[in-house]
């Protein structure tokens, strides 16, 4: 337009370019800093925006580029300012464009924006080719998170690339190649569709392990310092793919091994990595070890609160000792090595409220072969615990929680004490284990708020089950309420569903398979009886009913019917620890036969009245996949020796071998029962997730009387425990590979058993919607006549793997395939394989 003078700016590499369109002459060059978005006025002369015209736009909202940009048509602007290439930065951001133009044509005062976009392609479909439809699905959504609409860039083609490179490194192909075709879509514009073709390559691993300058030890030898990377060998467990990190700890795994052996100054001078074949990688590892290191004298500086003795009995380490970094560290509760769960040095200033407590040992050669080691502590003072908090609790009252806590205001802080309050929160089963950590803020160099910031999971379960017992299918349905309040039950609003905050549980459960088989049983658990002391209080019964009448218009002509009460005191021990209980219950059951011609007593009643004692030691992290502790169960059961004082001739009666005498010898059952378990859990991975499980169990049922042997309340060995199906008291041990009962020596059952268990369990899941593990077990058990016939070294073996599931609302699922390597009892034939359903907590 004549009269009309026209600039322009273009943003290059963050340079823009003012200029005169009607000559195309270049008249000024200036660098905008963008940091300043506001320019004072006086820097140019003051234009009011007429217009703003988009140009080259197709596909995306004119007023929302507009307004993103900071483009307003009557706002007032400075030309030349800062604020064009302000505008330009903004609709650079979301990297919708990929050249982008402003001119502006002047008029008077009035000023016309002429804004040039060139959009960029977007990606309309991605494709993966060359593995599997699963394989593709799985790296579209959980590796590459691929989404449609977005813009193309050679960005994002790189990154995807190299992720894609890095997944399948990660699965031993080191060789794989990602080629790309990207082609404009036939339907829409400006769209493409982009296409990886996967090569996979061979899989490559790790085939030899060599060290160069290793003279203390042999190659052999620095190996089996190495954690993951292994070379070829005949240990087919052992993983020979090679992982950058993991490949990176285990070189520090090796230096820790040289100073754990007294070679502080142990090095790595250089490895190489390289292809002895297209599926074989070699790895070549230069050390240099330095001289032996012994301990010439070892110094404490800066303690006060513990003597010089004291420190240096626990410390354990003394003059012409190896050096040995690691069990120095260890011992001292610091780096790598520290852990709270153990005792060290740090630990007991940590656990008398020396939160801020420091300890380093420094190290002074003092020769080619020996050092002095100086341990200077710093104290600092003791620290008090000003408030302890809780937050993230919705349906479980403060009051309940905080009755598990053992770090109270107004004592000193303590280490063991907040990891007892951690297993404890855990225990309860309400909350995440995962994130049940203290939140520990000092708000003086005397004063120390612990926060307790909580995640809620689903604990209520209702389940649905079915088995096989007796020749027959046995369902069953339960609910389990974990959270009850029975003081709130008549209070209004509290039903939502139920009255819920105070942590006691309430169990329902039945089983049937219509007319021949029933149960129903209830049980009531309040952990804290009376609200003060953790003292527990449990009420529990049941009844059941068997017949012959396997249809609905079927008389029964014989029946099996039992009832059961229960009541239990239970008490939290501070001495030997505070991991131990101890609980006491006493019970009455009764069992009502009539021409029940399957067992030893075929007509009549008997009665049981007993007092059972456990003594419990739990110290496991976590009650589902549990990574270390341990669990330790003691239990007696125990009726009146009736035989002792009712003069009944209980010889003669059972030589008489009648109904009625059989009526008169078991008209009050006698026994004394014992239970013994127990289960260890290591971690054998830095990580903690490769965990190995060690049990092992017996059981004796005993008599007073040689001449009055109790038929109730025996052990039935073998399977899985899942016949939803329970007659005569029996205690039902599973054991994998074998039919349920099939390691019972008689038709009656086991009047004593022995089991042991070894399970590797990894974690697949740990979430607070679900929590998965899987395991490999090898199992071993037998049960046994009498106890004169007992013996710990004969079992029946098997081996298997299986899974195990935790949903909030359905409670522990699991299914394992196991193998048995002997034969069952009545049997010559190994039992061989077997699959096993688990449903519910066992210990």
């Amino acid at each position: 337009m004549f009269g009309a003078a026209e600039a322009f700016a273009q943003q290059n590499q963050r340079r823009y370019t003012l200029g005169d369109v009607s000559n195309n002459e270049i008249t000024d060059t200036v660098d905008f800093d963008l940091a300043t978005p506001i320019l004072e006025e006086g820097d140019g002369k003051l234009y009011y925006i007429r217009n703003i015209n988009l140009h080259g736009v197709k596909y995306l909202n004119h007023s929302i580029l507009k307004s993103s940009a900071g483009l307003v048509e009557g706002d007032s602007i400075y030309l030349p300012s800062k604020f064009i290439s302000n505008a330009m930065h903004r609709l650079w951001a979301p990297r919708y464009f990929s050249d982008i133009q402003i001119g502006a044509t002047i008029e008077g005062d009035s000023v016309d924006l002429e804004v040039f976009l060139k959009e960029r392609a977007r990606i309309l479909t991605w494709n993966i080719e060359g593995v599997s439809k699963s394989k593709a699905k799985d790296l579209q959504e959980e590796i590459l998170k691929l989404r449609r609409n977005t813009e193309l860039s050679d960005y994002v083609i790189d990154k995807n690339i190299r992720l894609i490179k890095e997944h399948f490194a990660e699965k031993g192909f080191r060789s794989c190649d990602v080629d790309v075709r990207i082609a404009n879509d036939t339907t829409y514009e400006q769209c493409v569709n982009v296409t990886f073709d996967i090569d996979r390559g061979p899989k490559v691993r790790v085939g030899v392990i060599n060290f160069e300058g290793n003279e203390a030890f042999d190659d052999k030898r620095l190996r089996r310092t190495f954690k993951k990377t292994h070379q070829k060998s005949a240990n087919f467990f052992h993983n020979r793919k090679l992982l950058e990190e993991e490949y990176e700890a285990d070189k520090e795994f090796l230096l820790d091994f040289y100073n754990s052996q007294g070679y502080r100054n142990a090095t790595i001078l250089g490895d190489s990595i390289y292809f002895i074949d297209d599926e074989t990688l070699g790895i070549d590892i230069k050390v240099s070890e330095g001289n032996k290191y012994h301990i010439r004298n070892v110094r404490w500086v800066g303690n006060s609160v513990y003597s010089t003795e004291q420190l240096q009995t626990m410390f354990g380490v003394h003059k012409g000792d190896v050096y040995d970094k690691k069990s120095i560290h260890k011992r001292l509760g610091i780096g790598k090595e520290q852990n709270p769960e153990e005792i060290s040095i740090s630990s007991m200033y940590q656990n008398n409220g020396y939160l801020a407590s420091q300890i380093e040992p420094a190290e002074i050669i003092v020769g080619p072969d020996s050092l002095d080691i100086e341990i200077r502590i710093f104290e600092g003072k003791p620290f008090t615990i000003n408030e302890v908090g809780i937050s993230g609790n919705v349906r479980l009252d403060d009051e309940t929680i905080r009755r598990e806590l053992y770090v109270r205001p107004g004592e000193l802080y303590n280490q063991a004490l907040i990891m007892q309050t951690i297993r404890s929160l855990m225990g309860m089963g309400h909350f995440d284990e995962q994130a049940v950590y203290p939140d520990i803020q000092p708000v003086s160099d005397e004063l120390v708020n612990v926060n307790w910031p909580l995640q809620e999971k689903a604990s209520d379960q209702f389940n649905i089950a079915g088995g096989w017992g007796a020749g027959t299918f046995v369902g069953s349905v339960g609910v389990t309420l974990n959270n009850l309040s029975m003081r709130n039950f008549f209070k209004k609003g509290a039903w939502q569903p139920y009255p819920s905050g105070q942590n006691q549980k309430l169990s329902i459960s039945g089983q049937t398979n219509g007319t021949y088989y029933k149960a129903l049983s209830v049980s009531f658990t309040d952990p804290w009886l009376g609200g003060r002391r953790p003292n527990s209080f449990s009420l529990s019964g049941y009844i059941s009913e068997q017949n012959n009448a396997y249809y609905v218009w079927q008389t029964a002509s014989m029946y099996y019917k039992s009832m059961g009460l229960f009541a239990g005191l239970g008490k939290r021990m501070q001495w030997p620890d505070p991991y131990f209980t101890f609980y006491g219950e006493l019970g009455y059951q009764r069992y009502d036969l009539h021409g029940w011609n399957s067992f030893i007593l075929n007509n009549g009643k008997a009665n049981t009245l007993s007092l059972k004692l456990v003594f419990q030691r739990s110290s496991v992290d976590a009650p589902f996949f549990s990574r270390s502790g341990s669990e330790f169960m003691l239990s007696v059961q125990a009726t009146p020796p009736f035989s002792l004082w009712d003069g009944k001739d209980y010889a003669a009666l059972r030589k008489e071998n009648t109904q009625a005498a059989k009526q008169e010898m078991y008209r009050w059952i006698e026994f004394h029962k014992w239970l013994l378990k127990g289960r260890w859990y290591y971690p054998i991975t830095a990580d903690q997730k490769l965990i190995v499980m060690l049990g092992a169990e017996m059981g004796y049922l005993g008599n007073y009387n040689p001449d009055k042997v109790s038929p109730f309340e025996r052990f039935e060995i073998g399977g899985d425990g899942m016949t939803g199906y329970n007659m005569y008291g029996v205690d039902i041990i599973a054991l994998r590979g074998y039919d349920d009962g099939a390691l019972d020596p008689s038709d009656y059952y086991s009047v004593a058993y022995n089991k042991y268990t070894m399970e590797l369990r990894y974690p697949v899941i740990l979430k607070p919607s679900s929590s998965i593990y899987v395991h490999a077990f090898l199992e071993g058990g037998s049960g046994f006549n009498s106890w004169s016939e007992f013996s710990p070294f004969k079992i029946k073996r098997s081996a298997g793997v299986g899974v195990r599931m935790f949903l909030p609302f359905v409670g522990l699922l699991g299914v394992d395939w196991g193998y048995g390597f002997d034969a069952p009892y009545g049997s010559t034939e190994r039992s061989g394989s077997q699959f096993h359903f688990v449903l519910g907590q066992q210990f």
